[in-house]
Protein backbone atom coordinates (compact mmCIF):
# COMPACT_ATOMS: atom_id res chain seq x y z
CA UNK A 1 0.00 0.00 0.00
CA UNK A 2 2.99 2.14 0.63
CA UNK A 3 3.66 2.27 -2.94
CA UNK A 4 0.13 3.38 -4.04
CA UNK A 5 -0.71 5.66 -0.83
CA UNK A 6 1.70 8.06 0.72
CA UNK A 7 1.62 6.68 4.57
CA UNK A 8 3.69 6.61 7.70
CA UNK A 9 3.60 3.87 10.05
CA UNK A 10 3.17 4.63 13.36
CA UNK A 11 3.99 1.32 15.18
CA UNK A 12 1.54 -0.46 17.20
CA UNK A 13 -2.02 1.27 17.95
CA UNK A 14 -1.49 2.52 22.02
CA UNK A 15 -4.51 5.06 22.09
CA UNK A 16 -8.23 5.41 20.02
CA UNK A 17 -10.80 7.29 20.77
CA UNK A 18 -10.51 7.55 24.45
CA UNK A 19 -9.40 3.70 24.36
CA UNK A 20 -5.97 2.43 25.66
CA UNK A 21 -4.84 -0.39 24.03
CA UNK A 22 -1.92 -2.63 25.26
CA UNK A 23 -0.73 -5.19 22.52
CA UNK A 24 2.54 -7.61 23.26
CA UNK A 25 3.01 -11.58 22.83
CA UNK A 26 0.38 -12.57 24.93
CA UNK A 27 -2.32 -10.91 23.61
CA UNK A 28 -4.60 -6.98 23.25
CA UNK A 29 -5.47 -5.90 26.61
CA UNK A 30 -8.53 -2.61 25.87
CA UNK A 31 -9.59 -0.64 28.82
CA UNK A 32 -10.79 3.22 29.36
CA UNK A 33 -8.42 4.10 33.08
CA UNK A 34 -7.91 7.71 31.85
CA UNK A 35 -11.46 8.12 30.46
CA UNK A 36 -13.02 6.35 33.65
CA UNK A 37 -10.81 8.84 35.81
CA UNK A 38 -11.96 12.37 33.89
CA UNK A 39 -15.56 10.59 34.46
CA UNK A 40 -15.00 10.32 38.45
CA UNK A 41 -12.97 13.81 38.62
CA UNK A 42 -15.91 15.40 36.15
CA UNK A 43 -18.55 14.17 38.82
CA UNK A 44 -16.41 14.98 42.03
CA UNK A 45 -16.12 11.47 42.88
CA UNK A 46 -12.36 10.89 42.50
CA UNK A 47 -11.48 10.42 46.23
CA UNK A 48 -15.15 8.58 46.92
CA UNK A 49 -15.59 5.32 48.33
CA UNK A 50 -15.22 2.44 45.78
CA UNK A 51 -18.03 -0.68 46.82
CA UNK A 52 -17.55 -3.89 45.02
CA UNK A 53 -21.11 -4.04 43.30
CA UNK A 54 -23.23 -2.09 40.84
CA UNK A 55 -26.54 -2.13 42.36
CA UNK A 56 -28.02 -2.81 45.79
CA UNK A 57 -29.91 -6.32 45.85
CA UNK A 58 -32.99 -6.21 45.08
CA UNK A 59 -33.35 -2.35 44.48
CA UNK A 60 -36.14 -1.36 41.95
CA UNK A 61 -36.15 2.24 40.32
CA UNK A 62 -39.15 3.44 38.78
CA UNK A 63 -40.30 6.36 36.79
CA UNK A 64 -43.03 7.43 39.21
CA UNK A 65 -41.29 7.05 42.68
CA UNK A 66 -42.19 10.43 44.57
CA UNK A 67 -38.20 11.93 44.78
CA UNK A 68 -37.39 15.23 44.37
CA UNK A 69 -36.22 15.96 41.08
CA UNK A 70 -32.69 16.32 39.61
CA UNK A 71 -30.85 18.49 37.27
CA UNK A 72 -31.57 16.91 33.93
CA UNK A 73 -28.67 17.71 32.25
CA UNK A 74 -26.26 16.70 34.57
CA UNK A 75 -28.07 13.70 34.86
CA UNK A 76 -27.89 12.89 31.02
CA UNK A 77 -23.90 14.15 30.83
CA UNK A 78 -23.28 11.10 33.96
CA UNK A 79 -25.30 8.24 32.37
CA UNK A 80 -23.77 9.15 28.60
CA UNK A 81 -20.32 9.02 30.01
CA UNK A 82 -21.31 5.70 31.36
CA UNK A 83 -22.77 4.40 28.29
CA UNK A 84 -19.56 5.66 26.54
CA UNK A 85 -17.73 3.74 29.17
CA UNK A 86 -19.09 0.38 28.44
CA UNK A 87 -17.59 0.19 24.66
CA UNK A 88 -14.72 -1.97 27.07
CA UNK A 89 -16.95 -2.54 30.07
CA UNK A 90 -19.52 -5.24 29.47
CA UNK A 91 -19.91 -5.65 33.39
CA UNK A 92 -21.41 -1.99 33.88
CA UNK A 93 -23.94 -2.93 30.81
CA UNK A 94 -27.00 -3.86 32.95
CA UNK A 95 -27.16 -0.93 35.28
CA UNK A 96 -26.36 1.60 32.75
CA UNK A 97 -29.13 0.47 30.38
CA UNK A 98 -30.90 0.20 33.41
CA UNK A 99 -30.32 4.26 34.19
CA UNK A 100 -31.04 5.51 30.45
CA UNK A 101 -34.08 4.37 30.69
CA UNK A 102 -34.77 7.23 33.11
CA UNK A 103 -33.19 10.65 30.82
CA UNK A 104 -36.68 12.03 31.01
CA UNK A 105 -37.53 11.74 34.51
CA UNK A 106 -34.47 11.05 36.26
CA UNK A 107 -34.84 11.76 40.49
CA UNK A 108 -33.15 11.27 43.16
CA UNK A 109 -33.09 7.71 43.84
CA UNK A 110 -32.16 7.51 39.88
CA UNK A 111 -28.80 9.80 40.72
CA UNK A 112 -27.81 7.53 43.61
CA UNK A 113 -27.88 4.48 41.72
CA UNK A 114 -25.81 6.06 38.92
CA UNK A 115 -23.08 7.46 41.90
CA UNK A 116 -22.95 4.21 42.82
CA UNK A 117 -22.06 2.89 39.50
CA UNK A 118 -19.33 5.29 39.71
CA UNK A 119 -18.39 4.35 43.27
CA UNK A 120 -18.03 0.75 41.48
CA UNK A 121 -15.68 2.13 38.82
CA UNK A 122 -13.61 4.04 40.86
CA UNK A 123 -12.77 0.36 42.22
CA UNK A 124 -12.17 -1.18 38.97
CA UNK A 125 -10.30 0.96 36.88
CA UNK A 126 -8.11 -1.12 35.56
CA UNK A 127 -10.99 -3.69 33.90
CA UNK A 128 -11.30 -4.05 30.09
CA UNK A 129 -11.60 -6.86 27.82
CA UNK A 130 -8.71 -8.61 27.21
CA UNK A 131 -7.85 -10.68 23.57
CA UNK A 132 -5.46 -13.77 23.93
CA UNK A 133 -4.00 -15.89 21.24
CA UNK A 134 -6.77 -19.71 21.18
CA UNK A 135 -5.98 -22.49 20.59
CA UNK A 136 -9.10 -22.56 18.25
CA UNK A 137 -11.30 -20.24 17.35
CA UNK A 138 -15.03 -20.99 19.17
CA UNK A 139 -17.90 -18.90 19.26
CA UNK A 140 -19.46 -19.07 22.43
CA UNK A 141 -22.45 -17.35 23.62
CA UNK A 142 -24.57 -16.40 26.70
CA UNK A 143 -27.64 -15.11 27.44
CA UNK A 144 -30.24 -14.64 30.24
CA UNK A 145 -33.20 -12.47 31.46
CA UNK A 146 -34.52 -11.29 34.82
CA UNK A 147 -38.40 -12.05 34.96
CA UNK A 148 -40.76 -8.66 34.61
CA UNK A 149 -37.89 -6.63 36.29
CA UNK A 150 -39.69 -3.31 35.18
CA UNK A 151 -41.61 -1.59 38.07
CA UNK A 152 -43.60 0.55 35.61
CA UNK A 153 -44.23 -1.74 32.76
CA UNK A 154 -43.46 -5.30 33.67
CA UNK A 155 -41.64 -6.15 30.66
CA UNK A 156 -38.07 -8.11 31.30
CA UNK A 157 -34.66 -7.12 30.73
CA UNK A 158 -32.31 -9.41 28.35
CA UNK A 159 -28.82 -9.73 28.05
CA UNK A 160 -26.46 -11.47 26.34
CA UNK A 161 -22.51 -12.10 25.33
CA UNK A 162 -20.41 -13.70 22.68
CA UNK A 163 -16.92 -15.05 23.21
CA UNK A 164 -14.35 -15.61 20.25
CA UNK A 165 -11.63 -17.77 21.38
CA UNK A 166 -10.90 -15.35 24.98
CA UNK A 167 -12.44 -12.04 24.70
CA UNK A 168 -16.08 -10.84 24.79
CA UNK A 169 -16.56 -8.97 21.35
CA UNK A 170 -20.47 -8.27 21.24
CA UNK A 171 -22.82 -7.92 24.12
CA UNK A 172 -25.98 -5.85 24.88
CA UNK A 173 -28.67 -5.64 28.00
CA UNK A 174 -31.94 -4.24 26.80
CA UNK A 175 -36.12 -4.14 27.70
CA UNK A 176 -37.78 -6.89 25.64
CA UNK A 177 -40.66 -5.07 23.60
CA UNK A 178 -43.47 -7.68 24.70
CA UNK A 179 -44.28 -9.17 28.38
CA UNK A 180 -43.65 -12.52 29.29
CA UNK A 181 -45.94 -14.51 31.09
CA UNK A 182 -43.24 -16.79 32.75
CA UNK A 183 -39.51 -17.00 33.43
CA UNK A 184 -38.94 -19.68 30.79
CA UNK A 185 -40.82 -17.35 27.93
CA UNK A 186 -38.74 -14.85 29.16
CA UNK A 187 -35.29 -16.96 28.37
CA UNK A 188 -36.34 -17.73 25.17
CA UNK A 189 -37.07 -14.19 24.11
CA UNK A 190 -33.81 -13.22 25.16
CA UNK A 191 -32.14 -16.52 23.76
CA UNK A 192 -33.73 -15.69 20.36
CA UNK A 193 -32.38 -12.21 20.06
CA UNK A 194 -28.73 -13.70 21.07
CA UNK A 195 -29.16 -15.59 18.52
CA UNK A 196 -30.68 -13.29 15.92
CA UNK A 197 -27.47 -11.00 16.86
CA UNK A 198 -24.82 -13.63 15.78
CA UNK A 199 -26.34 -14.64 12.52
Amino acid sequence: MQNVFEMTDLGLMTYFLGMEVNQNEHGIFIRQQAFAQKVLSKFSMSKCKSTSTLIALGEKLSSTNKHDRVDEKKYRSLVGCLLYLTATRPDILYAVSLLSRFMHCCNVAHFKVAKRVLRYVKGTLGYGVKFERAKELKLVGYSDSDWAGSVNDMKSTSGYLFTLGSGVFSWSSKKQQTVAQSTAEAEYIAAATAVNQAI
